[in-house]
């Protein structure tokens, strides 16, 4: 694909209450690029002020994947250090816009949701799954990066201290029943059912007290952010090595990366 196809778009709908958002670039996964990070950033900031909505839900297209993390190709022109905090602070933003909605968000989890995907699922109030789906931050065996101080925090609230040491020390995927057994998923439901489960959940939701359920999302926001230490050194370190430059090469090379610890 070329122009602006390639680039992948996140649509939004809005119907009767429901703001659905879904990321719409099956041929890679729904991996984001900066055009589709824009999109999701520019919706929530619309979405911020629409009182008509009751309830958001996320989802991805085709049916293989939420999101597959962000397009590695766009970090073949990072620089150093500084470039990888400037992504990790982009990021942050944009996960803060979605937790900041006023409105309880569902994320509808098929498939993978990785790296950046993880994120943004983690970010919303609750997630349904399908069996199959995945869910992890494998950079340790493929870029050799490091999510940044408050994704890792909301990570840690959301699996718990060990489920993200085996996501990053392992780069180990998680399933949905571990997702399950740990709270992060509201409910698995088989593909077919997934649509009534969502459905159901949204009803539920949608006639309870806004403005609780409001206060509620951002007292719990608070409390998950705050505190969170200053990481700045370890970002920008492994941003700045020449592992992870390899590791991006090998990536967009469908090689594996061979590292050097330097």
């Amino acid at each position: 694909m070329t122009g602006d196809g390639a680039q992948g778009r996140v649509g939004l709908a809005i119907d009767d209450g429901v703001a659905t958002l879904t990321f719409e670039r099956p041929e890679a996964r729904n991996a984001m690029t900066w055009t589709m990070y824009e999109q999701l950033g520019a919706h929530c900031d619309r979405l911020a002020g629409e009182r008509a909505v009751r309830v958001g839900v996320l989802r991805g297209a085709g049916g293989e994947a939420f999101v597959a993390g962000t397009d590695i190709h766009q970090f073949l022109d990072f620089g150093g250090g500084a470039d990888g905090l400037a992504y990790e602070a982009r990021i942050d933003a944009g996960i803060e816009r979605i937790e900041r909605l006023p409105f309880p968000t569902v994320a509808v989890v098929e498939g993978w949701a990785v790296g950046g995907g993880l994120a943004i699922a983690t970010a919303c109030d609750f997630r349904v799954a399908t069996p199959g789906a995945k869910f992890g931050v494998p950079i340790a065996r493929t870029l050799g990066n490091m999510l940044s101080p408050l994704n890792m925090a909301r990570l840690r609230q959301a699996w718990g201290h060990q489920n993200v040491r085996r996501m990053l020390l392992l780069a180990q995927v998680l399933d949905a029943d571990e997702a399950l057994a740990c709270g992060f998923l509201h409910e698995v439901a088989a593909p077919g059912a997934l649509d009534e489960a969502v459905g159901a959940l949204v009803r539920r939701l949608r006639v309870l007290a806004p403005v609780t359920q409001s206060a509620s999302k951002e007292a719990l926001r608070r409390l998950t952010v705050a505190g969170v230490p200053a990481m700045d050194d370890l970002v920008s370190a492994c941003y700045g090595s020449e592992d992870f430059r390899e590791g991006v090469r090998a990536f967009t090379e469908r090689r594996a990366p061979v590292w050097r610890g330097c």
